[in-house]
């Protein structure tokens, strides 16, 4: 009886572990798929992210020599997405809970990866120009 007991619950362990991989392999390609949040408004194109609990789209592709407006909006946002840092620009700012923050980009060369991250390093997204 012992051994049924210990055999049940190492097999409800092994499920309940699988079941906790599968889904954080899942929710980490989620935002990796580009999706269509660029604009193009008077020559200038805008990308829309929005922060809370990470970045959303994680990717986007974007136009490359092109000026850039990048528009972050926050919708009660408390967690570290809200300190954002985007290294390429020297750029660091705690995003209001709720607003929308714009931040002009310098044009991009074809090819090059704009990233953006949190202050802690734990969320981040990338732009790819092309």
């Amino acid at each position: 009886m012992k051994s049924t007991i210990i055999a049940t619950i190492i097999g409800g362990a092994l499920v309940i572990s699988t079941l906790i991989l599968v889904q954080g392999r899942s929710s980490d390609q989620a935002g990796a798929v580009p999706v269509n949040n660029v604009t193009i408004e008077n020559g200038k194109q805008i990308i829309d992210i929005s922060a809370k609990g990470g970045y959303s789209p994680r990717l986007t592709k974007a136009k490359a020599n092109t000026p850039t407006l990048l528009r972050v909006a926050t919708t009660g946002t408390f967690d570290c997405s809200s300190a954002l840092s985007l290294p390429a620009i020297n750029y660091q700012k705690n995003l209001p809970p709720s607003g929308l923050t714009e931040i002009e980009l310098p044009p991009q060369k074809v090819g090059s990866v704009f990233e953006g991250q949190c202050s802690m390093g734990m969320y981040g997204f990338k732009i790819a120009f092309e």
